[in-house]
């Protein structure tokens, strides 16, 4: 009977360590939002009756985009240079061919989505991300001086079209022409660091029928595809150690087994809490305050404990008088914390502040903390 007993305790004990060996802190990533400035050059495929490549002329794009979660975006984007279009046909009497190059700028408005946040997660050090995106702006054509002349050339070689109208080319227009348009696209991004981006870009848009001067009786289009550099402005994110729950032990009682109840001698062991700020900032966030609620409950449960709350900070930002100031700071806001929120006597508190002489992390942002320890 003792050896089965034995046995039991033994399989017990070696199943609690077993989860606690597996337990490890975590890295959490917190998205913040940001801004960005983004750059891009590409072609464009005005849709229309003559070959691709024809139809094939350089274009670029500028744009400021600020994220405003881990999924969702706006996007101000400037679109400009150049678009083509031709016509090619004929009728009983003759067979024409002209192409023309206008110029445009075209300002935009977008909402943009990053599915691979969305389907996979928050994870700044991604590779690779895809997004899509949609949109509504204006097109500011101009400069369309060669479709005026191909419209010269084909009065001047074929004479008055067969089809019943004045001019062949029936939408013609000069100056400068605001249409209204809206578009939607997809993008691919390549991580090159927490500030640079490499990314390429496809869109369509669509406009009125008047836009390549030719008279279609649906809406034109044209298609972008373009390559570029995203740079980030601001931080991205911060981090936090998300500290493992103990896995509860639940001892069963077998009355053949055990024939008489155990008494444990509960282990008194300290607690330990890290309060992570953000930058430059010494006020409790509430995700960090259930941290300064586990260290008061440790000192209601046993009377007689006491508490070191050290802050520190950061030494890659400010100087050594500011970030000594910013660790008292953050120190004694954990402990005003005890004493005015949880009760707890200040005469079982100490503060101290390390400034940035210490580092009691080897990532720089984590040591914007004040470390608690209870005993």
């Amino acid at each position: 009977m003792q050896i089965r007993k034995t046995l039991f305790t033994a399989f017990l004990a070696a199943a609690a360590l077993t989860a606690s060996a597996q337990e490890q802190p975590k890295t959490e990533y917190v998205f913040q939002p940001h801004w960005y400035i983004q750059a891009q050059a590409g072609a464009q495929y005005t849709l229309g009756e003559l070959s691709f490549s024809d139809l094939i002329s350089p274009n670029g794009q500028v744009a400021v985009g600020y994220n405003f979660s881990k999924v969702l975006g706006a996007r101000l984007g400037v679109g400009f240079y150049q678009s083509k279009a031709g016509t090619e046909s004929c009728d009983y009497k003759n067979q024409w061919r002209a192409e023309w190059k206008w110029k445009y700028v075209a300002p935009a408005i977008d909402i943009t989505a990053d599915l691979t946040n969305l389907i996979g997660g928050y994870n700044p050090n991604r590779v690779v991300s895809v997004g899509i995106f949609a949109g509504i702006g204006a097109n500011i054509g101009f400069s369309n001086d060669e479709a005026a002349d191909a419209e010269k050339m084909l009065q001047t070689s074929y004479g008055k079209p067969s089809f019943g109208e004045d001019r062949y080319l029936r939408y013609l227009w000069d100056g400068t022409k605001v249409r209204l348009f809206g578009r939607a696209g997809a993008s691919v991004d390549f991580r090159v660091s927490d500030v640079v981006s490499l990314g390429v870009e496809v869109n369509a848009n669509t406009l009125n029928d008047k836009y390549n001067s030719k008279k279609a009786g649906n809406a034109d289009w044209y298609f972008n595809a373009l390559a570029g550099v995203k740079i980030n402005l601001g931080k991205r994110y911060t981090t936090r150690t998300i500290e493992p729950v103990a896995p509860a032990v639940v001892e069963k009682v077998v009355e053949k087994i055990v024939e008489k109840p155990v008494v444990v001698e509960e282990k008194r062991e300290e607690i330990r809490r890290d309060i992570f700020f953000t930058i430059r900032a010494t006020e409790i966030t509430l995700a960090e305050s259930t941290k300064v609620k586990e260290v008061a409950e440790y000192m209601k449960k046993y009377p007689d404990s006491k508490v070191t709350v050290t802050g520190y900070a950061d030494k890659n930002t400010g100087n050594a008088k500011i970030n000594r100031d910013l660790s008292i700071k953050r120190a004694n806001a954990v402990a005003d914390a005890l004493r005015l929120q949880h009760g707890i006597d200040a005469e079982r508190i100490k503060v101290e502040a390390k400034g940035d002489t210490e580092q009691p992390y080897a990532e720089n942002d984590l040591n914007r903390v004040s470390i608690c320890i209870a005993e």
